[in-house]
């Protein structure tokens, strides 16, 4: 017995605002209320998610690679890499930092390419997966982005706090750079990608 084909307000000829969230007719160009473009999916989704994903992968290499931060002590410089500096606080025995950091700059943003790349890829035929789990997966790829700037924030108070009149000194890296331009092009890319799309794909392996 085939489950009934889900009823979806494309189905019933309407589309949802992406600004105010006002349902209208998806033959209007714009949204009554707020007067912004109507699409009844967001225009090239999925080529824009892969597109932005792949920058951010290329990206991600050069932020760990790169040292992100800089220490100038007596004249005696040293570099430290993103997985470098986890290293040197599990030294000190700074372990929840460490672990922290190691979370939120190296684990979070792995997922997050992972998770963007394999939604991608989902929506073009049926794999086996749910299509209410792989929309869970996509708001909890959307809400961890954020927290991969932790990394990025520790360097910007090590550089405004520890300024010791020369005795120590503090400056961030390229990699800081590469790092923070990889989290905002994950976010994007998250932003990117229309949800819809999975439902989309159910009602049409019900036709």
């Amino acid at each position: 017995m085939t489950s009934p084909s889900p009823e979806t307000a494309a189905s019933r000829g309407l589309a949802c605002c992406h600004v105010c969230l006002k349902l209208s007719s998806n033959t209007a160009h714009s949204c009554g209320l707020c007067g912004a473009s109507l699409h009844t999916r967001l225009p090239d989704s999925r080529q824009r998610t892969i597109a932005l994903t792949i920058t951010a992968a290329l990206l991600y290499i050069p932020a760990n690679v790169l040292p992100i931060m800089s220490t100038n002590q007596l004249g005696n410089i040293t570099e430290s890499t993103i997985i470098g500096g986890i290293l040197l606080l599990i030294h000190h025995g700074s372990y929840p930092i460490a672990a922290v950091i190691f979370v939120a700059s190296v684990v979070v943003p792995i997922v997050k390419l992972f998770a963007l790349t394999w939604l991608s890829w989902s929506i073009s035929g049926s794999h086996g997966v749910a299509h209410r789990q792989r929309t869970r997966i996509y708001r909890v790829t959307e809400l961890i982005g954020k927290w991969s700037m932790t990394d990025v924030f520790v360097v910007s108070v090590l550089v405004a706090l520890i300024q010791l009149g020369g005795l120590l000194v503090i400056t961030p890296g390229p990699a800081a750079l590469a790092f923070g331009a990889m989290v905002i092009v994950t976010m994007l890319a998250a932003e990117a990608f229309d949800p819809r799309l999975i439902w989309d794909q159910e009602e049409r392996t019900h036709d």
